[in-house]
């Protein structure tokens, strides 16, 4: 389960910082639901559960140990996008596109909510690898995990 979540952790990590720099909200949460995946997957592979709820739940727990690399994939690019932007080309932005800007020139504002949204989609992130982990350890235990035998005939 550990080393399933640690794999698919690392992976996502480096996708998602990749991809976050280009365009992180289409990018990590693709990145993180594949990983999702194959961290359950993975870690009913590695592991053999007996039972489809033993599979779910090393799916899970490995889903969630993976969940932690689009986490720090949304908060690295998400901060590193901010101070690029800065607050000023920020709402220069927002203005030519016709909205309101509001207190957007604060920088506590800006960062704040800069980081505030990076934390928030990195959580729903990890909810959701945690998700798909549990399904992926069930399909496993479809697909390839142990068969039933057939009662011997007497």
């Amino acid at each position: 389960m550990l080393k399933a979540g640690l794999i698919a952790g690392g992976a996502t990590l480096v996708l998602g910082l990749v991809g976050g720099f280009v365009f992180p909200l289409a990018c990590i949460p693709c990145v993180a639901a594949l990983g999702g995946l194959a961290a359950g997957y993975l870690a009913g592979q590695f592991d053999g559960p007996s039972a489809s709820g033993d599979a779910a739940r090393i799916g899970a727990q490995s889903g969630a140990i993976a969940g932690v690399g689009p986490l720090l994939a949304h908060l690295i690019s998400g901060i590193a996008n901010a101070v690029i932007v800065g607050p000023g080309a920020a709402t220069e932005l927002a203005r030519a596109f016709g909205l309101d800007t509001g207190d957007v020139n604060n920088p506590v504002a800006y960062y704040g909510g800069a980081i505030g949204g990076a934390c928030c989609l990195g959580i729903g992130e990890l909810v959701l690898m945690t998700a798909l982990g549990a399904l992926a350890g069930l399909l496993w235990f479809q697909i390839a995990g142990p068969k039933a035998t057939p009662p011997a005939a007497m």
